[in-house]
């Protein structure tokens, strides 16, 4: 592959020497061609309001990266919700039922948006010291709500910077009554899931007896969407509804019960399990799935070279196939299937 440079030999010699005078390191390679892109906008005189915009973007991503950092082997589960939801509302308290389940049964941590309602709620019922708090920057929104570290709260001007945040940092999304922003938040979560564009994550849509909020979405998709063939049967299962906090936190848990995560390794989907599946389940797993993949079969394979030299989790059992990377529906129900060996 062509080196990504700036082509001038001089310029090129000075970045290497820069970046390493900075301390090099491991990532040396990728800071250098983050330079060049820099330095390529500069030369392109791009126009200002563009240099600004990617100039802020890369600030908020970074700060987050270390912020989240050292606690990257914890769980985290986001949650969403209006910003309008009263303290006295059942579904705020449930909100913070949920959330105190989640930290101090599960021993999982919260992110929230850092705002009022649903997102007070969660991180109130979750404590300071389990919630994270990812604020945007709105003129007609209160500061963060006062149930969030200092140091886990990460202040965003722009929404796209924040929704990567979110995604990128969690493991669960648990979705409450709220407004567009939640629709937005629900959708967002929901394709790129099916795109395959994040890796697969359970999705809990709460609300308490009687709210009716989530039927009528729910309704929506099954008669319009799904109605219209605008998605499929097995779409519906990248997501859970739920009355009950307790069954909530289950459907959650229950996803990582045996299976813990993926990557593709030179064309291959790789699923990452604590326990791998005998021959029998190796068996039944390649001929009830069979559909989606696309040549040869599901193998048990051992840790790559890729994943050994990064230390991506090489003692946990691994298999590994061509998935057809479009049924990801189904990819859920074969992870389903794992999680009872």
């Amino acid at each position: 592959m062509r080196p990504y440079q700036i082509g001038d030999p001089d310029v090129d010699r000075l970045i290497d020497e820069l970046v390493a005078a900075a301390g090099g390191g491991t990532n040396a390679d990728l800071v250098g061609e983050m330079i060049v892109t820099t330095l390529k906008l500069l030369r392109d005189d791009a126009d200002r309001g563009d240099v600004k915009l990617a100039n802020a973007a890369l600030k908020e991503m970074r700060y987050p990266f270390r912020i989240f950092s050292r606690f990257k082997d914890v769980h985290k589960v986001s949650i969403f919700g209006s910003a309008r939801t009263q303290p006295d509302s059942p579904n705020y308290k449930m909100a913070a039922d949920f959330a105190r389940i989640m930290t101090e049964d599960r021993n999982w941590m919260v992110i929230t948006g850092a705002g009022p309602g649903i997102m007070e709620a969660g991180n109130e019922g979750a404590g300071r010291e389990r919630s994270f708090g990812v604020n945007i920057r709105l003129p007609f929104e209160a500061d963060a709500n006062q149930h969030v570290l200092p140091d886990r709260l990460i202040n965003f001007k722009y929404f796209f910077t924040r929704k990567l945040i979110f995604v990128k940092e969690s493991h669960a999304f648990a979705l409450f009554p709220g407004g567009f922003g939640t629709m937005d938040e629900a959708f967002e979560a929901l394709t790129l899931i099916q795109t395959g564009k994040t890796p697969m994550a359970p999705i809990v849509l709460l609300e308490s007896e009687g709210t009716g909020y989530w039927e009528t979405w729910e309704a929506f998709v099954r008669d319009d969407l799904l109605g219209n063939g605008m998605v499929t049967i097995e779409d519906l299962g990248l997501f859970t509804h739920a009355h009950d906090v307790v069954k909530a936190a289950d459907a959650i848990c229950d996803f990582y019960l045996n299976y813990q995560s993926e990557r593709y390794v030179d064309g291959m989907l790789v699923l990452r399990m604590l326990r791998g599946p005998d021959d029998a389940a190796l068996e039944m797993l390649n001929d009830e799935f069979s559909d989606i993949v696309v040549s040869g079969g599901i193998a048990r394979v051992q840790a790559s070279p890729a994943e050994l030299a990064e230390d991506d989790s090489p003692d946990l059992a691994r298999i590994s196939f061509e998935f057809n990377r479009r049924h990801f529906g189904r990819l859920r129900q074969l992870i389903n299937k794992l999680n009872t060996l």
